[in-house]
């Protein structure tokens, strides 16, 4: 017993390992030069401009994202306008800007411009990921036999792992709202297919309520399409 439980903390340490390298994939993801308003469940009417030039307007679930592109931004001031059919208000970026990735979020209801992406917003959108897809492998694990209460805690602490580990680790990847999908997706990949390969000398391992070969196929299943649920995720939901 004390052989498996050095064999578990060793796979789960090298998941983490694993999982910080894949920041080294965001670093040929550079965007042009940019200013980004992300609006939570925007107005069709809310417009965003600076010097009367028109925020460039793209949206995403229940996201608006307002850009500005520029290849030269000085540390000077930028005031925003921002324009409802019901009101028209001003903010001004005191502090200097970054050559790139200036993103800040609106609270529209508090007329309140904040600097970067809400803590929130990035738990909520993990927490979502990771649920939807523990209840995806959840049914497949179910509709495969797996009744046992030890068979399910084993699930539920491994997928906890690995899963929470992948959508916090690709979130960090994503800098600004609207970082290249194809990077994201790149590395989705090629934690999968580490997850694939951890989860199976795992469940094999200790999970001893059916054959080893639908053990196996579980983990093949369940893999393969939690990878095409966290893609199809990627490309819906903001990153």
């Amino acid at each position: 017993m004390v052989k498996r439980k050095n064999i578990l903390f060793c796979i789960f340490l090298l998941v983490l390992t694993a999982f910080a390298g894949t920041n080294v994939i965001s670093a040929n993801s550079a965007e042009p030069p940019s200013i980004i308003i992300i609006v939570p469940n925007a107005p069709q009417d809310l417009e965003i401009s600076i010097d009367d030039i028109e925020a460039n307007r793209s949206e995403r679930a229940f996201e608006s994202y307002f850009t500005f592109y520029s290849y030269s931004f000085q540390n000077i001031k930028y005031t925003l306008t921002f324009t409802t059919d019901n009101d028209v208000f001003e903010i001004t970026l005191d502090n200097p800007l970054k050559e790139y990735n200036n993103v800040y979020t609106l609270n529209l209801d508090k007329q309140l411009l904040t600097e970067g992406k809400l803590p929130s917003r990035d738990i909520l959108l993990v927490t979502v990921r990771i649920a939807l897809t523990l209840l995806l492998e959840a049914i497949v694990f179910f509709l495969f036999g797996y009744r046992q209460k030890v068979s399910w805690i084993i699930f539920l602490v491994v997928n906890l792992v690995t899963q929470g580990t992948l959508y916090i680790c690709l979130n960090g990847l994503s800098a600004t709202p609207l970082s290249g999908e194809l990077y994201i997706i790149l590395a989705m990949i090629t934690a999968e297919i580490l997850i694939f390969i951890i989860e199976m000398a795992v469940f094999l391992l200790f999970i001893k309520e059916h054959h080893r070969w639908r053990t196996a196929g579980y983990v093949l299943t369940a893999n393969l399409l939690s990878l095409i649920l966290g893609g199809y995720l990627i490309t819906v939901l903001p990153i």
